[in-house]
């Protein structure tokens, strides 16, 4: 019950502010975008991952707290996969959700999902939104 709680809690204030983003990195108004605009990787990280795993992928973020098992640091993906930034792996994850406990907890949401109803099933946009997303990991990795 807990659980379905914060995750209603967080993915309604994510999804409500999310109209915000675009507007707050200077990107086209509402009324401008496409419907095909797909959001870059960084903004969609602020977005959708920075309630849990904090601005800079460190796993502090201001929800964190709230979690069964704390958020993983995400700068050290690649350390934790012999150097390599597991771009398969974390694309994965983003599309079909962290599965058992291989992730740590089943708290983190299933983008992908979410992904596609934002998205109106656009394959394609969803593709495209788990790729920036991806790629703006991948750029916050420790060196």
């Amino acid at each position: 019950m807990r659980r379905t709680l914060l995750t209603a809690v967080v993915l309604g204030a994510t999804m409500a502010l999310g109209a915000l983003v675009p507007l707050a990195m200077g990107s086209p108004s509402i009324d401008e975008i496409p419907p095909t605009y797909v959001p870059s990787g960084e903004a969609m990280y602020k977005q959708y991952c920075g309630a849990c795993h904090g601005l800079d992928g460190k796993g502090d973020g201001p929800a964190a707290f709230t979690l069964k098992m704390p958020p993983p640091d995400l700068t050290t993906l690649a350390s934790r996969h012999m150097g390599t930034f597991p771009r398969e792996y974390v694309g994965n994850i983003l599309r079909f959700g962290p599965g058992t406990s291989a992730h740590g907890s089943s708290d983190m949401p299933t983008w992908g999902t979410i992904f596609q109803l934002i998205d109106k099933n656009n394959e394609r946009a969803v593709q495209q939104r788990i790729k920036n997303l991806t790629d703006y990991l991948a750029s916050l990795q420790q060196k």
